[in-house]
């Protein structure tokens, strides 16, 4: 059975939208679901063992210390949101987890400002489970952690050169899919003085790197199902914009598609924001459209910035950077590749907000993409939404 070790053993954005949600939406009731997008078969068992995992989640609690790091280090992060965090406690019984034969299932259900908290952690202890389960889960001394250089090791130097080669800021976004806590840790201290950052702020703490990350799908996701598919975009930004003034500036381009998202994203709102996340489709396609879109507005893209995350590797990132060739300022963000590659196939699993209740009753929440496969909700909703957005 795996123990949690933090409750900041989480990535930033959970932290940023959770203060955002609990001052704008905290009487909202929603829902997420495991999605198991690989077709993993979990071996007989496995629900248990994770159901025996959540149960110390409750005693968790944010520790002195780490309120000091988030009052210094995340000062967009209100006094009021950090007393409320010091008072928080998980409650497993805001999740449902059941299996059916090698079919895991996996609900979440609860007031938003409290049900924010545990995709993340969820997400990194299923993957490290079922590694253990299926006796994957290599020794530490394959993994570097006892003496001498492993195999794994010798992959983490030859990155740290090729970040440091590439010379642009790269940074760890891999918590959700991670081989293992040990591991995750391991890789961080090894290129803890090359890496920008990680979006993982108990490490970012523990080895005094900045904690990187802004906004996440779920929430455009949930303005969607608020105020329609239409708005969901512009009001998700007016929201963000409300919370944090000109804070976390990145704005997230794909949840109903770049092109719908570029729509809403006028004037107004390419000179509030630094920049955009580009998370689905071609990366180049997708610079190339964000560049244009700025120039069309009159705006100097060399004065924005593009943070990438979409399944990147270092080869990738250094195609991408020489196709923005400085015509915008260029991030990356580098999940499973950083933080699962030890010899093991990654997991390809998400858990995605599902639904919202609205008087009384849910209402299902759709998240398109500009990649295929990629698309997230009720078939027939994500058809309407196509529909009304008119994507075809």
């Amino acid at each position: 059975m795996i123990m949690p070790v933090s409750i900041l053993d989480n990535d930033l954005y959970k932290f940023s939208m959770g203060n955002a949600v609990l001052h704008q939406f905290p009487n909202l009731n929603v829902q997420y679901s495991f999605i198991n997008r690989g077709m993993h078969k979990f071996p007989p068992g496995f629900a248990e063992t994770i159901h025996e995992s959540v149960k110390h989640f409750s005693n968790l609690q944010l520790r002195d210390m780490e309120k000091v790091f988030l009052h210094k280090r995340c000062p967009y992060l209100d006094p009021v949101y950090l007393d409320f965090l010091e008072g928080y406690r998980y409650d497993p019984h805001e999740v449902k987890i059941s299996q059916n034969e090698c079919d895991l299932k996996v609900i979440i259900e609860g007031p938003w400002y409290r049900t924010i908290y545990w995709e993340v952690p969820l997400m990194a202890l299923i993957s490290e489970q079922y590694y253990i389960s299926t006796d994957e889960l290599q020794p530490p001394a394959l993994l570097g952690l006892g003496r001498g250089l492993s195999l794994v090791d010798e992959k983490i130097l030859k990155k740290r050169e090729q970040i440091r080669s590439l010379g642009v800021p790269v940074s760890d976004f891999g918590t959700r899919r991670r081989y293992s806590f040990d591991n995750h840790q391991h890789v961080i201290s090894r290129l803890a003085d090359t890496i920008t950052g990680t979006s993982n702020v108990y490490l970012a703490m523990i080895h005094n790197l900045k904690a990187i990350g802004t906004v996440a799908h779920e929430w455009i996701m949930a303005m969607g199902a608020l105020y329609g598919f239409k708005m969901a975009n512009r009001i998700a930004m007016e929201n963000w914009i409300k919370a944090f003034g000109g804070d976390l500036g990145i704005a997230l381009s794909d949840t109903y598609t770049t092109n719908v998202f570029l729509r809403s994203f006028d004037k107004k709102f390419a000179k509030l924001f630094d920049g955009v996340r580009q998370d689905s489709g071609s990366p180049f396609n997708q610079a190339a459209k964000i560049i244009k879109h700025y120039e069309s507005l009159g705006i100097d893209p060399k004065t924005k910035s593009i943070i990438f995350s979409d399944s990147l590797n270092l080869d990738m990132v250094k195609e991408i950077h020489e196709f923005c060739g400085g015509r915008i300022k260029d991030a990356y963000g580098i999940g499973t590749n950083l933080t699962n590659d030890v010899g093991v196939k990654p997991l390809n699993i998400v858990i995605k907000m599902t639904g919202v209740e609205i008087d009384g009753q849910w209402t299902p929440t759709v998240k398109l993409s500009d990649s295929n496969g990629k698309n997230t909700g009720d078939s027939s909703m994500v058809q309407l939404c196509k529909g009304i957005l008119r994507i075809e």
